[in-house]
């Protein structure tokens, strides 16, 4: 006869708040003492995605909390464990996407300082950086995890921490009977905690709005960041009313469609130098939107910033502090359209100049594209390909109102920013504030997790898919049928020469390693090889959840100095 297994009280406690919650998802890695909450998760209906480094599960959570609005859950083991998620945690922090961070800890204090087993002061390590951190006991379980899920969804979204001694897991003695001696402890819970939203200054609204009417005849543009995600509704008002150009960051693609005939992103750098006015959502002036500062912007704009988190005003931009607009973003716009339509204000939408610029640099990419698809082929006359005539033959083939683009890599990403238009919100990730490589594999399963009904396509470089490839396994394991591009042009950037710090092997097989850990996998030379594969790839991840991985072998590129080109100074001269 067997013995049934005993409950630990205070595991089933926390389980069933975070169930009350509403998590049902949790990223991590398991191991002592935390394998027993893992498992006793999944036996209460939590699904555990178990990685193989705690690095991708940290990106995971961290991307999947930005994508649902709610902390995203990181369960680790303490010590190493903890720290290989230290990655996750910091691209969390920059992104301002919410997290909770589970670790288990040493919980018998007479080991205390002994150099007990992957001993950490956890509390301690994390506590300048997130936004609490706090050590469970029996009696405050309850609290804590509604605090953490507070704080972590509330003013700047990030990052809270929960260290679970591994002696409430383990030690059966601690249970009922200390819970029941809690005499605050709540049988009634309050309300899941909601974002506190708040509307903007509203005499700051009206300053905005007749700081538009005057720049009416004059060069208005709208920044759209990624913080505007869930006012995307609001959003398409405001610019579709008032005849606004937008220019969307990186992240904020698709909050208006790429497709609007408004979007001036094909002529980014003269848009930001002629802006005399910029009114910028959701983002910040930081590296991606350089600074703020000429020569990338006229030296005369007017900033008009409107974030719902009072740090981020002001920030490289003293000057504009007193236009900025401090409050939800749906909320902030709507006093905006309500308040322009009152004083009937219209702009005249793109210039003449600036429609000329886009439609140039739209037929040159174009004509990229269309010549990089014709035969090229090297010095011993074979056909290569590149990044131009890849990109255009997979979005041929792509259903790009149903698919969720993650792309990775320093050329890989930025080459598809430009190629792959983004239609709706929240269906693209790429490296975000940090411009971390190592994220792609972790965001795709966040993405799949949360639009189980889309494409999934990944598209990263060699370099990057090398940061965190046994992911494979997780994503096979997982039936969630991905579809990897990998760039492979045999190195980190271009890859050039035998004795460069970024060459990596020639050809490497990827598509071997895929087939190792459960995937398919197909090696690809030529265009024909990827409209083939490309279309087994989508049908295999519809109908049976299979994950493909194409090897795409590319050129290298011009064997030149590896710089940051996102930050090269142009002319001033226009």
């Amino acid at each position: 006869m067997n013995t049934p297994v005993e409950t630990n009280q205070i595991v089933t406690q926390f389980i069933n708040t975070l169930k009350y919650l509403e998590i049902d998802t949790v990223f991590g890695i398991v191991g002592i003492p935390i394998v027993t909450l893992a498992n006793d998760m999944i036996k209460n209906g939590i699904k555990f995605v178990s990685f193989r480094n705690e690095q991708a599960a940290s990106y995971a959570a961290s991307a999947y909390g930005y994508l649902t609005g709610k902390p995203g859950i990181l369960l680790t083991v303490g010590g190493p464990g903890l720290i290989h998620a230290m990655s996750g945690i910091y691209n969390s922090i920059n992104n301002r996407w919410p997290m909770i961070v589970i670790s288990g800890s040493n919980g018998n204090s007479n080991d205390q300082y002994k150099g007990a087993f992957q001993e950490l002061d956890q509390i301690s390590l994390l506590n300048k950086y997130v936004k609490f951190c706090g050590r469970l006991n029996p009696e405050n379980i309850q609290q804590l995890l509604f605090q953490c899920y507070n704080l972590s969804i509330q003013g700047t979204l990030g990052v809270t921490y929960l260290d679970f001694p591994g002696n409430l897991i383990e030690d059966l003695s601690i249970g009922s009977n200390d819970l029941r001696s809690n005499q605050r402890l709540q049988t009634n819970l309050p309300p899941i905690p909601k974002r506190i939203k708040y509307c903007p200054d509203p005499h700051i609204v009206k300053n905005v709005c007749k700081l538009l009417l005057e720049h009416r005849d004059k060069e208005i543009l709208v920044v759209v960041g990624k913080g505007s995600q869930p006012a995307f509704k609001e959003m398409n008002q405001f610019i579709n009313i008032f005849q606004l150009p937008f220019l969307p960051t990186p992240m904020g693609k698709g909050v208006v469609s790429d497709l609007n005939p408004l979007n001036v992103s094909s002529a980014r750098s003269l848009v930001m130098k002629r802006a005399t006015l910029v009114l910028v959502f959701g983002a910040r002036l930081n590296w991606i939107l350089h600074y703020g500062e000429p020569p990338r912007w006229n030296s005369d704009a007017i900033f008009v910033q409107c974030d719902h988190t009072p740090e981020t005003l002001g920030h490289n931009n003293i000057a504009g502090l007193q236009y900025s607009l401090c409050g939800d973003i749906n909320l902030t716009l709507k006093e905006l359209i309500f308040e322009l339509t009152r004083l009937n204000f219209k702009y005249h939408g793109i210039k003449k100049e600036i429609k000329d610029k886009i439609k140039s640099n739209e037929q040159r990419l174009t004509d990229l594209e269309v010549s990089a698809c014709r035969a090229l082929y090297n010095a011993e006359g074979k056909m290569e390909m590149n990044y131009h005539s890849v990109y255009r033959t997979i979005r041929e083939l792509m259903d790009l109102t149903n698919t969720f683009l993650v792309t990775e890599g320093a050329n890989t990403m930025d080459k598809a920013r430009i190629s792959f238009p983004c239609l709706k919100p929240k269906s693209r990730l790429d490296a975000g504030t940090n411009a971390t490589m190592g994220v792609g594999l972790g965001y795709s399963i966040a993405a799949k997790l949360y639009s189980k009904e889309k494409d999934v396509v990944l598209i990263q470089g060699d370099s990057a898919f090398g940061f965190s490839g046994m992911e494979l396994e997780t994503i096979t394991r997982s039936k969630l049928g991905i579809v990897i591009v990998i760039m492979n042009n045999s190195g980190i950037y271009h890859g050039c020469g035998s004795e460069s710090a970024t060459k990596l092997s020639e050809h490497c097989r990827y598509d071997l390693v895929a087939k190792g850990l459960g995937s398919k996998g197909y090696l690809i030379t030529t265009l024909d090889e990827l409209k083939v594969g490309f279309r087994k790839a989508l049908v295999d991840s519809r109908t049976k959840r299979v994950t493909t991985l194409l090897n795409v072998i590319i050129s290298h590129g011009n064997n030149k100095t590896v710089r940051f080109a996102w930050q090269n100074k142009p002319n001033a001269k226009l």
